[in-house]
């Protein structure tokens, strides 16, 4: 499980609790991640085990603290104005920064195609409308910040660029499966060849796909879709999968309370379970320490994820 944190206090409490790792989003106290004795190494050394710091640091208007970690241009523009080698060295150079600060996991780069407004849930957080595009671009910026120790996160798979609505206010629908697979799925064949790479489940519906009126999240055929790449050009994917925000993003939290949501998305294939808040962490861990001993989550699902998890830490 990863929470996000607003401090300090409020991380060192989150990981002795037993999260796996901690989220630094705007609302997180830049001094976690500058002030000694009360920063990332501090909190490893109280702490005494791995674990993973993650931020959202795409660029545009999906920036966290860019005053610290600096600030690239959104996606959009940096494929009108980059070649992909410009894109993979500013990509770099972010996380070099975003090393030095003790953050590993960055939740970029998007690989969504869209050709909307810049404004839309995605528009400008998107490299292209055209899938091939999107795909060589968002594969440049992975593998910058493969290079400099940090894990990039492709997202937000099977792909939310061209679905009606915004999962962070409702239910998405994204277009039909097959339409999905030969279109949309086209832009993740590149980036998740990447070594190193980890993937984020976006909370969008799939027409067609699995359990039709379920979220991805909760859909193990979109989970069995990533880890087989049966799609156009796709290929067979073992690293870590991400969920999207489960507590703050009403296509979730509006029909299923946190502790379910965390449960459903693990069972249903994810590794990590995400969300943007330490509240119900521990109701969380004693639901799924439940479902564990009830047979309802299987210790042998829980013990693979884990693995994934702990190969993946640099």
């Amino acid at each position: 499980m990863m929470v996000g944190v607003a401090n300090y206090d409020d991380a060192l409490w989150a990981l002795n609790q037993g999260a796996g790792g901690i989220f630094i989003g705007s609302f997180t106290d830049p001094a976690l991640l500058v002030e000694p004795g009360r920063d990332i190494a501090a909190l490893h050394r109280a702490v005494g085990r791995p674990f993973q710091v993650a931020i959202d640091a795409e660029g545009g208007r999906v920036s966290r603290h860019p005053g610290l970690v600096g600030q690239l241009p959104s996606a959009r523009v940096m494929a009108q104005t980059m070649s992909p080698q410009q894109v993979e060295a500013a990509a770099y150079d972010l996380g070099a920064k975003l090393r030095s600060l003790g953050i590993t996991v960055d939740f970029a780069p998007v690989a969504d195609i869209d050709g909307g407004p810049a404004g839309r849930v995605i528009g400008d957080r998107s490299f292209s409308p055209d899938p091939v595009t999107a795909g060589i671009y968002a594969a440049a910026f992975s593998r910058g910040l493969a290079a400099a120790g940090v894990t990039p996160v492709v997202k937000h798979f099977p792909g939310h660029g061209r679905a009606a609505g915004d999962s962070h206010t409702g239910q998405v629908f994204t277009p039909p499966a097959k339409e999905l697979a030969d279109v949309d799925l086209v832009a993740f064949t590149e980036p998740l060849r990447v070594a190193a790479t980890g993937a984020m489940i976006g909370h969008m519906t799939v027409p067609g796909l699995g359990d039709d009126g379920v979220p991805a999240t909760f859909n193990p055929a979109v989970y069995q879709l990533l880890r087989g790449g049966a799609y156009r050009g796709g290929a067979p994917f073992d690293g870590v999968i991400y969920t999207d925000d489960l507590s703050g993003m009403k296509a979730i939290s509006d029909t299923t309370p946190l502790p379910e949501a965390v449960l459903r998305s693990l069972t249903a294939g994810a590794d990590v379970a995400l969300w943007i808040s330490t509240r119900g962490l521990v109701e969380a861990i004693d639901h799924v320490d439940r479902a564990v001993a009830e047979g309802r989550y299987s210790e042998q699902a829980l013990n693979r994820a884990a693995a994934r998890v702990a190969a993946q830490r640099r």
